[in-house]
Formats: structure tokens, C-alpha cells, sequence
């Protein structure tokens, strides 16, 4: 039966390969299957023909009441379609199929034929990081929505790292390894991006085999259905991580054990195999061969030697020729292999991987075999201080989020200056645009700003009047106050790049002075009462979209959140004066606070903790035994992030109702209790009585996983215009005079 089972999949993983690439009519049907799934209404209303070009290329026209989009691919006509929704229909597609379409009663004609260029070739999507932070609980619906929204924004270069267990799974136990082994090497489903980095090895495993044969399942589809696009899945290859217990079976192979990362015991540090030994070329070999009978390859393949990680050595003649080993067995699995990797170590370690390092590491082996991530362009183009990489070719990409974290950050005006720098003097080794999100977050549309960038439509080079058009999307239709809202939150909301630990002053373990966090940082670079007028003119427009009632809740879910931080600075000083009264009152409506967010914020499925669990309970099946293990998981990396206090507690930290009320809002009761307790017994509340408060706090954290306290919606409950709008009339004399104005 066993035999039976790995032949169908054998042959089920040909067919994916077989049918992936679409021809004429296959592009014309692609497209056509993408306004059936979104707009079934008026599937009759587009009709899709094929252009021929050398690039990527749409075109709009009317044609009596048919809209027409052509396109030289599938890619090209889905993005035709989205210029169309957008700037004729005023309608905004949103990543999740919850978000809800509204379209105008009459299709708009299109007055004149209009015809869009692509300006790069390569359009990029995703992060390692994002398989853990928004996705691994994700089934077949989600990901077939995400996937048409990939190709309505013009990705064609998707990372696509989905079931890979699976593969490695089959790869290791026909080396010799056992069940028990190859599980037990793996970390649970949400922390597997960090598995596939070499950073942790075993945390949350053994991995249930019902995981991988539906991964497995998974993965076929989705590389599937991007080829019907056009797209080329990014897929992983052998980067030297390996079981431990591979030395029992090849004990003089070069194994040796990498160091503990981001403060895990040394008992979860990786394995690593010199690419310099013949073992790595078998691996290799076997991995990509395996992987292309299961899911076709387009051959590319992310392969990251030293993410977060120190290399054996920095001696520029090692980095040379281990990064050519590398490559040679890309080579010689798969010839036509080209290797992507993300240059995020370039930023990080920024320190060790000087120039003198970099070159001779992504320039010995041929540079049309290469492809690079400039993975962190708002904050370091890399490009910039490398001599356009050398010659190698790279792609821009725009990061904007860190742990799925829910703040307001992005900059419109700053990400516009530099992707037309690079497009000016990037070189012509630039290639393309992309994006690495850690997290899908609260600022979906700064991604749809990034990747419309890559084509030559002039409208996003003028961002205030891109802002405007954004604004008519948002709610459906002209409003004046809604252009006005959105022009002030381009001047003076986003003005600033996202940063490692970016949060509400609620999300964080509380304490006074430095926060004890590692990852901790509230501060707002504007002024909170811009974000209360903003509240006010989006809350006099009388809209119904997905998008209008998201942005309504995300923007006052962020006006609140800030103003915690304010009453907890009076908090703060009312406690060095030791004036019991006001901190009674202050700690009373910060605990208010904390409340009306959580109930704001559970009237949007963008932030709720229940479908997180539910979700990932799903893939328990009807074992109740399975559905504890994913939801423990599940809970584990939104809050500690392992089994006790260390560098990245809170990191994934979000605004999300149910974790705002029982987690965050907990630990402020604990710490208001420790802070009363000290002064009623006339003592401060120093570093003695702040470590018995910290003891019991992580203790609540661990049991808040992995007891699973509480239950939660998984579906939204209130309308988030009327909850926002009581809120904003709550709170408006508070924001403007100060928490004390009662």
C-alpha cells in the first residue's frame, strides 16, 4: 500500500509539472477562471485576448458593453484587470478572501485604449519568515485567493516553501534514517521557517506525519495553479542542514553543530554539512530530484547558507569557494538552476560582511546563475554600498513588516524616491521589484503601492494624487473626505520605516522605565491628533466596503493604542509622586483601554486570535489530540515564542482581539497588582519586587499556550464603523486635553 501511495504521488507530481505552463489559450483561460472566482457576477462582462510582445505588457478597451484586457500572458492580463477594478471601478481586491468585493452597478467604459508596459522583468513575493507568521495554518481556500491576489499585483517570482517536510522526510529515511528521527528533527508547523534557516532545530516537534502528507497535497497545488499564471515558484534546495543523527549513518561526513540562536538552549542548535563534502552533492542531488516529481521545478531555487548564522570562516577565499561548491550542486542536480538568495545577512551583519567578503562570495560562479534579494531597501539599499552588487543580478524589495506586528509604518514618498533612483541608477543588473514581508499586516496597501511600481503607469510617481486614487478605492467611490484623510495620512502617519519590534505600548510586558522586552518599541514618529482627525473625516463617509470598514478599525485601533502609551507616561509620573488617587483613576481607564481595543478589533477577521486557533485546530482533523498540538503551536509564536523568557518574547506580538483582553490585558492587571502591592507595604517597586513580578508573569505566559486559556470568535462580531465611531466620541476629549480631563 505504502508503494502504491508514493507512485500515485510520483505521478500526480509529473501532472503538476505537465499542465503547470499555459499556452495561448491556457492564459486566456487562467484569466478568465480569476473573474469567475472573484467576480462571478460579470464573468460575462471581460473578454481576455493574447498580445504578442518581447515583455510584459497589458491593454484596456472597450468594446460595446465588454470590457477588453489583453496581455501577453496570463500574469499580464490579471494585473490589466486589477488597473481596471482600480482605476476604473474604484475597487480594492484585498490578500484575504474575507475582505469582500463591491462593485458599481455599471461597468465604467474605458474612453480610450490604454496600454501598460511592465518596467521589470522579475516581480518578487514573500519571506521565509511569512510560511510562519501569517500562513502555515493556511488550507487550499486561503492560499487560492492569496494566489489570484499575487498575480492582480503582477508577482511572478513567488517563494514557495510549502511542503518541503514532505520531501525531506522521504529524502532522509531513504538515507537510513528512522520515523522517530526525521520527526523529531523537524520544529512544530509555525516555527518551521526558522527549521528551514538553520536557526532552531526540534522546538514543537516531533512534526505529526498527518502534517506532511498534507502539506505535501498542498504544496501541489499551489505551485500548480501559480504556473497558470506565469509565475515562477521560488522552491527551496539543500543549504547543508541536516539530522544529527546523520552521523550514525555516515559517521566521517563533516557534521558539525552551528551555535544557539536568539537565545534558545544549545539543544535546539542546528546541524550543518560542509557543502566541501561529497555527502552534500548526494543531498542535494536527491532533494531536487524528488522535489521535481513532486511539484515540477522552474528552476530557481532559495538556497541561504548563513542567515542570522556565523560561516565557518570570513576569509574571502573560503566564502569564494563554498558559495561555488554550492552552486555545483545546484548545477549538477538540476543545469538550468539558478540560485536566489536573500541578502539580509549583508544588513544584519553588516559588521562582518564587508565588501571585501560579499564579492568574492556572490560572484564565483556565473552571474546569470544568480539572482539577489536586496531584501531591506526602506532602510539600506545594499546596492548602494556594493557597486550594484558587483554586476550580479538583484531585485528591490521593500520588507515593511517584522513578526506580523500591527502598527502604522510604511513611507510613500520615501519608497517612490528610491525605487526611481534605482530604476535611474540601479544598473542593468537591476531586475526587479519585490517584496519580503516577515508578516501580512495592517498596511496591506503599501505593498500594492511597491509592486505597482513595476509597471510604467505614471500615476504612482505623483503619490499624492496615487493617495487620492487609493482613497476612492478604499471606499468605493469620490470623497472628499476620505482624500483628505488619506492625504494626511501620507504626509504625516506614514513618514517612517517599519523596525524589529514595533508595537503598542499594551503589547509589551509591562514595567517602568526601560522596557524589559528586547524586542519593545511604541514610539510614533507623528502626532496623535493628526490620527484623530483622520479618524473623524473617514467616519463622516458613508461607505459599506471590505476596505472601508478595515481602515476604519485599523486607524482607530492605532489612535487608541497610542493614546495608552500617553495615560501610562501620567501613570508613570503619578507613581513617582506616589499619588495613589490619580494612579487609581489612570490605571482604571488604562484597563478601559485595553477593553474597547479588543472589542473594536474583534469586529474585523484581519484580528482575531480565534481564527488564528481555528485555523490552525483545522489540521488536527478529528484528532483532538493533533488539534491541541497545532493550537498550542499556534498560540506558542504570537506570544513567547518558546518555553520561557528569552530574546524574542512578544516579537510576533498583534493587536488581535482575544490575545489583546486575556494576554496582554492580564499581565497589565498583574503588573498594576505587583506596583499596588509594593506601595501598600510602603516600598517601591524595585528590581526585587520586579523580579517576583517577572517570575510570575512568564509563568502566566507559558500557561496562557500551553494550557490554551480561553476560547475566542473565529468569526468577526459588531459592525467596525459604529463600534469605531462610539470610541473615537469616547475618547476624543481624552486625545485632545489629556487622560485627566474628566
Amino acid at each position: 500500500m505504502r508503494k502504491f501511495v508514493l507512485v500515485f504521488a510520483l505521478f500526480m507530481g509529473s501532472l503538476t509539472a505537465s499542465f503547470a505552463t499555459p499556452g495561448k489559450n491556457g492564459d486566456v483561460m487562467a484569466a478568465r477562471g480569476l473573474v469567475r472566482r472573484l467576480l462571478p457576477a460579470y464573468e460575462k462582462s471581460f473578454v481576455f485576448q493574447t498580445l504578442k510582445s518581447d515583455g510584459d505588457v497589458f491593454r484596456l478597451e472597450s468594446k460595446g458593453n465588454k470590457v477588453v484586457i489583453s496581455g501577453n500572458n496570463a500574469n499580464s492580463m490579471s494585473v490589466g484587470l486589477n488597473h481596471y477594478l482600480k482605476y476604473y471601478c474604484k475597487v480594492d481586491v484585498g490578500w484575504f478572501s474575507h475582505d469582500g468585493i463591491t462593485m458599481p452597478a455599471v461597468l465604467p467604459k474605458v474612453p480610450k485604449a490604454e496600454t501598460v508596459k511592465a518596467r521589470v522583468k522579475n516581480r518578487f513575493f514573500l519571506n521565509y519568515c511569512t510560511f510562519g507568521y501569517t500562513m502555515p495554518w493556511w488550507d487550499w481556500q486561503e492560499w487560492e485567493h492569496f494566489i489570484d491576489w499575487m498575480a492582480l499585483n503582477g508577482v511572478n517570482l513567488p517563494l514557495a516553501i510549502t511542503g518541503q517536510e514532505s520531501i525531506w522526510y522521504k529524502v532522509w529515511t531513504e538515507l537510513g534514517l528512522t520515523d522517530e528521527e526525521v520527526r523529531s528533527y523537524f520544529t512544530g508547523p509555525a516555527h518551521l521557517p526558522w527549521h528551514r534557516m538553520l536557526n532552531i532545530d526540534s522546538w514543537g516537534g516531533p512534526l505529526p506525519k498527518s502534517w506532511l502528507d498534507g502539506q505535501l497535497k498542498l504544496q501541489q497545488r499551489i505551485t500548480a495553479r501559480e504556473r497558470e499564471f506565469n509565475m515562477r515558484p521560488v522552491l527551496p534546495a539543500f543549504a547543508g542542514h541536516v539530522p544529527h543523527a546523520l552521523l550514525r549513518l555516515f559517521p566521517k561526513a563533516k557534521i558539525t553543530k552551528l551555535g544557539a540562536w536568539a537565545g534558545y538552549p544549545d539543544q535546539y542548535a542546528c546541524s550543518f554539512l560542509d557543502p566541501m563534502d561529497s555527502l552534500f552533492l548526494e543531498v542535494q542531488k536527491k532533494f531536487i530530484t524528488t522535489e521535481d516529481e513532486m511539484y515540477g521545478t522552474d528552476h530557481i531555487y532559495g538556497v541561504d547558507l548563513f542567515n542570522e548564522l556565523t560561516p565557518p570562516s570570513y576569509e574571502p577565499s573560503y566564502l569564494s569557494r563554498v558559495s561555488r561548491q554550492v552552486y555545483e550542486s545546484l548545477r549538477l542536480a538540476d543545469p538550468e538552476a539558478v540560485w536566489l538568495q536573500m541578502t539580509w545577512l549583508f544588513w544584519n551583519e553588516r559588521k562582518d560582511w564587508t565588501n571585501d567578503r560579499i564579492k568574492p562570495y556572490i560572484t564565483s560562479y556565473p552571474k546569470d546563475k544568480s539572482l539577489l534579494l536586496d531584501y531591506y531597501c526602506e532602510r539600506q539599499e545594499i546596492w548602494q554600498r556594493t557597486d550594484k552588487y558587483f554586476g550580479v543580478p538583484y531585485i528591490w524589495c521593500y520588507l515593511g513588516n517584522f513578526g506580523g506586528n500591527t502598527m502604522l509604518v510604511g513611507d510613500f514618498k520615501e519608497i517612490n524616491k528610491r525605487l526611481e533612483n534605482t530604476f535611474q541608477n540601479g544598473g542593468d543588473n537591476f531586475t526587479g521589484i519585490g517584496s519580503t514581508l516577515e508578516g501580512f499586516d495592517c498596511n496591506p496597501y503599501v505593498y500594492e503601492y511597491v509592486f505597482e511600481k513595476a509597471w510604467d503607469f505614471g500615476l504612482h510617481k505623483d503619490v499624492k494624487k496615487w493617495a487620492a486614487a487609493l482613497a476612492d478605492q478604499r471606499v468605493g467611490k469620490i470623497d472628499n473626505d476620505a482624500r483628505e484623510a488619506w492625504r494626511i495620512l501620507v504626509d504625516s502617519i506614514y513618514v517612517a520605516p517599519s523596525t524589529p519590534g514595533q508595537c503598542p505600548l499594551i503589547n509589551i510586558r509591562p514595567t517602568f522605565g526601560k522596557y524589559r522586552t528586547y524586542y519593545a518599541n511604541p514610539r510614533i514618529k507623528y502626532d496623535n491628533q493628526n490620527l484623530l482627525r483622520i479618524a473623524d473625516l473617514l467616519l463622516r463617509v458613508n461607505s459599506n466596503t471590505a476596505a472601508y470598514k478595515f481602515d476604519v478599525t485599523n486607524i482607530v485601533r492605532q489612535l487608541l493604542s497610542n493614546y495608552y502609551l500617553t495615560v501610562f507616561k501620567q501613570y508613570e509620573d503619578a507613581y513617582n509622586r506616589r499619588d495613589r488617587q490619580v494612579m487609581g483613576r489612570l490605571q482604571t481607564e488604562m484597563l478601559g483601554v485595553i477593553n474597547d481595543v479588543d472589542r473594536l478589533v474583534g469586529t474585523q477577521s484581519y484580528f482575531l486570535t480565534g481564527k488564528w486557533i481555528a485555523d490552525a485546530r483545522k489540521w488536527g482533523g478529528d484528532s483532538l489530540r493533533e488539534a491541541r498540538y497545532y493550537e498550542q503551536n499556534a498560540r506558542n509564536l504570537i506570544t513567547t515564542w518558546s518555553d520561557k523568557d528569552q530574546l524574542l518574547n512578544d516579537y510576533a506580538s498583534r493587536t488581535w482581539a482575544g490575545l489583546t483582553k486575556t494576554f496582554y490585558g492580564k499581565r497589565w492587571s498583574m503588573f498594576f497588582d505587583a506596583v499596588n502591592g509594593a506601595l501598600d507595604e510602603g516600598k517601591a517597586f524595585d528590581e526585587d519586587r520586579f523580579a517576583v513580578y517577572r517570575d510570575a508573569v512568564t509563568t502566566f505566559e507559558r500557561y496562557w499556550w500551553q494550557a490554551c486559556v480561553g476560547s475566542f470568535s473565529a468569526k468577526p462580531v459588531g459592525d467596525s464603523r459604529q463600534v469605531a465611531s462610539e470610541l473615537v466620541a469616547k475618547y476624543r476629549g481624552h486625545i485632545l486635553n489629556g487622560p485627566l480631563s474628566d
